[in-house]
């Protein structure tokens, strides 16, 4: 698995670029994550974790 470069635009004589992971579907599934769910991403040590973003029930 690479972290995939790609370019979104030009502005101002800057490029911009976004970075793409593909993760298996058997991965997203051990973990319990859905196509289009809301996640949350942090990096700690060396690490990037992703997580299910929990809803706030009270609205």
């Amino acid at each position: 698995m690479k972290i995939q470069k790609r370019f979104i635009r030009k502005h101002n004589d800057k490029d911009y670029y976004k970075f793409v992971v593909n993760i298996p579907p058997m991965v997203l599934k051990e973990a319990g994550l859905k196509y289009d769910e809301e996640i949350e991403i942090k990096s700690e040590k060396g690490k990037i974790v992703l997580k299910k973003k929990v809803r706030d029930k009270s609205c």
